[in-house]
């Protein structure tokens, strides 16, 4: 008995599982992948020797569909980074005085512009925040932590960047 118990359940597992991927494949599920833009070339108009340009020029060759180009005459478009500027400020003290928590921000001022210099996408803003504690007796991991955390906002406002040139449509 035990065993006919087990192949049925067996069986039963076996039949939710295969409903459940049904389910999700019909809902629409994808991975996101590489989103393609609506322009063929653009110049980034970042140093490409700080961090933000390299990974800008990264994410947009990734996209598959537009090349940067390095002469913003021969590009459909520019994108001009107005502002980038990272901040951090004191949440939280201790009693004795000492800082216990920092807020880390980071904030990116940008511009899609043609060849004419008409603008494509507005200057806009993205901004990212962090909070993480601190620790005077632990000051060389706390500033490697702070490191990677300003790595990983640059990362997640690439991303929002991203986000909104895939999302322009042309006129």
């Amino acid at each position: 008995m035990s065993f006919t118990s087990f192949r049925l359940s067996r069986h039963v597992r076996r039949i939710f599982l295969a409903f459940g991927i049904i389910v999700l494949c019909s809902c629409g599920f994808h991975l996101s992948g590489p989103r393609p833009l609506a322009f063929s070339t653009v110049y980034v108009g970042e140093n490409e020797y700080t961090s933000l340009g390299i990974a800008l020029r990264r994410q947009i060759a990734l996209s598959g569909s537009t090349t940067v180009e390095k002469n913003a005459s021969l590009a459909e478009v520019t994108l001009q980074i107005l502002t980038n500027v990272r901040g951090r400020e004191i949440l939280s003290l201790t009693p004795a005085g000492t800082v216990r928590e920092y807020e880390l921000t980071q904030l990116i001022r940008f511009r899609l512009v043609d060849r004419d210099g008409s603008e494509l996408i507005p200057p806009s803003t993205l901004s990212v925040r962090r909070e993480f504690t601190f620790s005077d007796e632990l000051i060389l991991g706390k500033e490697q932590e702070e490191a990677l955390l300003y790595n990983d906002m640059e990362s997640d406002l690439i991303r929002q960047l991203m986000r909104r040139l895939a999302a322009w449509q042309r006129p």
